[in-house]
């Protein structure tokens, strides 16, 4: 078996992907503290701006900025994300050192140097927010206050059992920033939206967090996981029916007549994904968790052609 210390690739990352293959060996050791290596967090983050998106198009119609919109949402999104896990490394380095699955990371490896860490954090945040200053100014507001949640969260494990309450804040601010970017305004329609992603989140990353549970009892570390214990499934079903139900009341506020209908085929099929997930959840398998965990792109994926749609009929 390859000793990850000898090649520096981290446990949890995909197997065969493009930083282990393609990119410059020096430039590898900073693209996996960005996570570039598993690329799930990207869609994670880039998802709730499409959603936002193809909406705010179905209420409004589509106008020529927001192909723009939708790329800069996509380089920022990586960069961004990029930036939070670099953040989140910074915070989590002793945590990360203790547990099996993180050690491998390039801080804990001794790859990256704190220092450098903060330099890198610096420039991918300062080329995002070059980014952001071409949209909208409710937008470029949203953008400069997104930081809070953001520099939160890497803490909230340290005094609350429900930190993936304050990932899901800061994982779906971009619903709220892509909608006032094509909108220029926050309409109502844009906040069950955020708040149904922030459900979606709580799904998605407590299924993520008990690939970790025992150590994170260990060390100290607090989850819904943890919280849950032995019993997550009417927790998650919760979560996913209020995903489901504050998406729908988003596409209600946003939509009318056959757009709505065509709308709410999508949101019904991002419930047949999460519905798919919960049957075959085996919460004491991490493999299992970590599949499930991925298969949350499709999952929020499968709504944005019916969202797209919803503008033209």
């Amino acid at each position: 078996m390859t000793d990850l210390r000898e090649t520096g690739e981290v446990a949890d990352a995909v197997a065969g992907n493009w930083v282990d293959r393609l990119a410059p060996p020096a430039m590898r050791p900073w693209l996996r503290l960005s996570r570039a290596d598993r690329p799930a967090g990207t869609w994670l983050l880039l998802i709730p701006c499409l959603w936002a998106v193809t909406l705010a198009a179905a209420q409004s119609g589509w106008r020529p900025f927001d192909l723009w919109l939708i790329a800069g949402c996509g380089i920022g999104a990586f960069l961004m994300r990029g930036a939070g896990c670099t953040w989140n490394d910074i915070t989590d380095r002793d945590f990360d050192g203790a547990v099996a699955r993180t050690r491998s990371r390039p801080i804990p490896s001794g790859q990256v140097t704190v220092r450098g860490a903060l330099v890198w954090l610096v420039a991918q945040a300062l080329v995002a927010f070059g980014i952001l200053l071409t949209f909208p100014a409710a937008a470029i507001w949203l953008g400069v206050l997104s930081l809070l949640p953001v520099a939160v969260y890497p803490f909230a494990k340290r005094f609350t059992w429900w930190p993936q309450v304050f990932l899901g804040v800061a994982f779906n601010w971009g619903a709220l920033l892509a909608w006032a970017a094509h909108a220029g305004n926050l309409p109502m329609a844009a906040l069950p939206l955020y708040a149904g992603g922030i459900a979606w989140t709580l799904f998605y990353d407590t299924i993520y967090a008990y690939q970790d549970i025992e150590d994170d009892a260990l060390i100290g570390v607090r989850s819904t996981a943890r919280r849950f214990g032995d019993r997550p499934g009417p927790w998650l079903a919760g979560f996913a029916a209020g995903a489901a139900c504050l998406m729908a009341l988003s596409v209600g506020l946003a939509t009318g007549g056959a757009g709505r209908w065509v709308a709410l085929v999508g949101v019904a099929g991002f419930v047949a994904h999460l519905a798919w997930q919960f049957r075959r959840l085996d919460h004491r398998d991490p493999a299992t968790c970590l599949e499930l965990f991925r298969s949350n792109r499709d999952a929020g994926l499968i709504p944005l052609p019916f969202f797209a749609a919803a503008a033209f009929v």
